[in-house]
């Protein structure tokens, strides 16, 4: 029952004739720096889909490939220092997860190649390329619609709840955006949303009113959640709180659902974009793509020990059921 997303690019064989580049050895060395968030010294399990596929193109950290992290450690004040500091040091900069380390690494560079990989929002909406299709600029990668996915992860939630009266949405300084979608749609749905915010080293005390309170939880896509998913899944079992996140690693730590893209493949897929680069090809010309098909993981184990029945046509949409 498991069928793994894949990503897709929106200009169809617009990739075909960069790709051919990959028939090129290696260079003998390069620096990327990976701009996050996130805490330093913390390798997300996403990442190491990038650097699997790195060393399939013959790039090997320790051999011709030196990776500089630059980690804010939630302090997102600082991300605009460490982009700088990364410029001056780096052939190439990634940039995953949130809209705030692109903005940090535009405003640092407009000539070192920008590789973004999972950022939660359009960058042609937000301004940050001319074109899907052609960037005509430093910047190509892969993006989410996060605030859209949001919207999904509340109806599949609330399909799954006998009673769904109010609905906890846990966000955090990274995820405002899917707050706002969120509260939209619950308004138009007649669900009372409830807004509960994550603080770091306290997500107990906020799974605690959420349970309390409502009678499921959205659990919105972010750095730290990604980071905490297996204390928020335990937290949640714990008090009894039906939830939905966007990463299927939550749902494999024991949360109830999750839906989303598969991130080491959209990291995967990264790599092929900095290989291509590294190797000289242009940013500008690379179209940004974007993840056409998503994952719908439940936990059947976590379902019973909440004494939930579980829609038999929910899993039947369902492409993992974790018994």
């Amino acid at each position: 029952m498991d069928r793994r997303a894949f990503i897709s690019t929106l200009a169809g064989g617009l990739l075909a004739a960069p790709l051919a580049v990959e028939a090129q050895p290696p260079p003998k060395g390069a620096r990327i720096g990976l701009l996050s968030a996130g805490a330093s010294g913390w390798r997300p399990p996403s990442l190491q889909g990038f650097v699997k596929r790195m060393r399939e193109l013959g790039w090997v950290e320790g051999q011709n490939l030196e990776i500089k992290w630059a980690a804010a450690d939630g302090k997102l004040e600082r991300l605009p220092y460490l982009a700088r500091e990364l410029a001056e040091k780096v052939d190439l900069i990634l940039a995953p997860g949130n809209e705030l380390a692109l903005k940090a690494a535009r405003e640092a560079t407009t000539t070192i190649p920008v590789v973004i990989v999972a950022i939660d929002y359009d960058p042609l909406a937000r301004g940050y390329v001319a074109s899907l299709a052609r960037p005509g600029a430093n910047i190509t990668g892969i993006f989410l619609r996060q605030p859209e996915l949001t919207l999904k992860r509340l109806e599949l939630l609330t399909e799954t709840l006998p009673r769904r009266r109010q609905i906890a949405v846990l966000w955090d300084a990274l995820s405002v955006d899917q707050l706002k979608a969120a509260r939209a749609l619950g308004s138009s749905a007649k669900v009372d949303v409830q807004a509960i915010e994550l603080r770091d080293g306290d997500l107990e005390a906020a799974i605690r009113e959420a349970a309390l309170g409502s009678d499921g939880a959205v659990i919105l896509a972010s750095t730290f959640v990604y980071r905490d998913r297996d204390r928020l899944a335990q937290l949640a079992l714990k008090h009894r709180l039906p939830t939905i996140s966007a990463y299927r690693e939550y749902a494999e730590s024991g949360g109830l659902m999750t839906y989303g893209a598969d991130l080491p493949a959209m990291f995967g897929r990264a790599a092929d974009y900095v290989d291509k680069i590294l190797k000289g090809a242009k940013p500008a010309d690379f179209p940004i793509e974007q993840p056409t098909k998503f994952e719908l993981v439940i936990n059947l184990k976590t379902a019973k020990a909440l004494g939930l029945t579980i829609p038999p046509s929910l899993l039947q949409r369902a492409d993992q059921v974790i018994e």
